[in-house]
């Protein structure tokens, strides 16, 4: 898919960035792809997110229709399958944490959270293939986001005041 093509699917969905005439004359060029791949995601998941209805049965099953549809589109092919969810982890992972600084303690845990599923699954692929070292490297980093998000629950805890700080007592 050319970034002409993404920009015209855009175009066709009444999402079409408006491009500097003077930047972009020519219109979108191939470098501008992936940008417009991430327009193209966000206006699919705007409209999952406005057609997935709120009651809890209607919305599992509204959430199993689309995940039957993004199956079928991607194929029987788990190692793609497998790729394309560690993409998506990893994008959720920086969305939940634009600002790796210093994040409250929901948001924390949220990026540690997605970061495990990415640790996770990146280890079981590296276990299919029979990479030893590649597994432990990621079971290692599933293992720091696994404390990371204990971390993050506990001082969120902290913050609402269901557990004492123990800094704050030892002071």
């Amino acid at each position: 898919m050319t970034a002409e093509q993404v920009h015209a699917a855009l175009a066709a969905l009444g999402a079409e960035p408006v491009a500097d005439p003077e930047v972009r004359p020519e219109g979108p060029r191939e470098e501008d792809r992936l940008h417009l791949l991430g327009s193209l995601l966000a206006k699919a998941e705007l409209e999952i997110t406005a057609a997935t209805r709120l009651t809890e049965e209607e919305e599992i099953e509204d959430v199993l229709n689309t995940v039957v549809g993004w199956s079928e589109q991607v194929g029987p092919d788990p190692g793609l399958a497998a790729n394309i969810l560690t993409n998506r982890l990893h994008r959720t992972a920086m969305q939940v944490a634009p600002d790796a600084e210093e994040l409250p303690p929901g948001r924390e845990a949220s990026f540690a959270a997605a970061m495990t599923a990415v640790y996770a699954l990146s280890a079981h692929l590296h276990a299919e293939r029979g990479d030893i070292e590649g597994t432990r490297r990621a079971l290692g980093g599933a293992e720091e986001a696994l404390i990371d998000i204990l971390q993050g629950m506990h001082d969120l805890r902290i913050a609402i005041g269901d557990v004492a700080d123990l800094d704050d007592e030892e002071g």
